[in-house]
């Protein structure tokens, strides 16, 4: 497994690369936005540990620029910028996790793996399918009516989730737990913008809508009326 660090301050930079590389990892570092910007879009890596305060271009315009090119790759935003409002930006523009320096390396380093276990699962199906909405499993890859749409790693699986509970009322707390790992605070909207980001994905261009927010519940995917 290839891991990215984009980190400008020297000590924690090397200590990430150090760490990361004993317990199994190839480690690439880069200690300024250009470099960091310029190895995401130009590398294969299977994980991206991106600051968001950077010299030259910020973590914020750097993960933008990966997701509007269609790179999926899973992206672990590690920062001192630990407000609500920061980590519902971080999730707006694409992040998978959110990690506040200062940080015990043990749980940068249990949340590395998750986010690595959750991309390599093996699945007994390889598709998931509700009306023209597809989910192929195998290659990670999202369409509907046959038009591709491209996902963050975050949004396919929280679209894989509603998709396997078809016409199951799923809890926040639910969601929470099995996409993000209860990292985030249960009093943020965390859950509501990525349901929002989702549907306005898979639904803004289609007649039928497919995701159904049951009030005090949680969020459902189903067929109008259950079809």
């Amino acid at each position: 497994m290839k891991i990215l660090v984009v980190e400008d301050e020297i000590k924690i930079g090397d200590y990430l690369r150090q760490g990361l590389s004993e317990a199994g990892f190839v480690t690439d570092l880069a200690r300024n936005g250009l470099d960091g910007h310029h190895q995401a879009m130009t590398e294969s890596y299977d994980l991206i540990i991106l600051d968001v305060m950077l010299p030259d271009i910020d973590g914020w315009r750097i993960l933008q620029s990966m997701r509007e090119a269609g790179n999926s790759v899973p992206v672990l935003f590690l920062t001192a910028r630990d407000s609500v409002d920061d980590r519902v930006k971080g999730l707006e523009l694409g992040a998978d996790d959110y990690l506040v320096k200062p940080f015990a390396f043990s749980e940068l380093l249990a949340r590395v793996r998750t986010l690595l276990r959750r991309g390599a699962t093996p699945v007994t199906e390889t598709t998931l399918k509700i009306a023209d909405l597809e989910l192929d499993l195998m290659r990670r890859r999202v369409t509907r009516g046959g038009q591709r749409i491209q996902l963050t790693a975050k949004e396919f699986a929280l679209l894989e989730l509603l998709m396997r509970h078809q016409g199951e009322v799923l809890p926040r707390s639910l969601i929470a737990s099995q996409v993000w790992d209860m990292n985030f605070d249960s009093d943020t909207n965390v859950i509501d913008v990525a349901i929002r980001r989702v549907r306005a994905k898979i639904e803004d261009d289609f007649d039928t809508k497919l995701i159904h927010t049951v009030r005090g519940m949680g969020y459902m995917l189903d067929l109008p009326n259950g079809d």
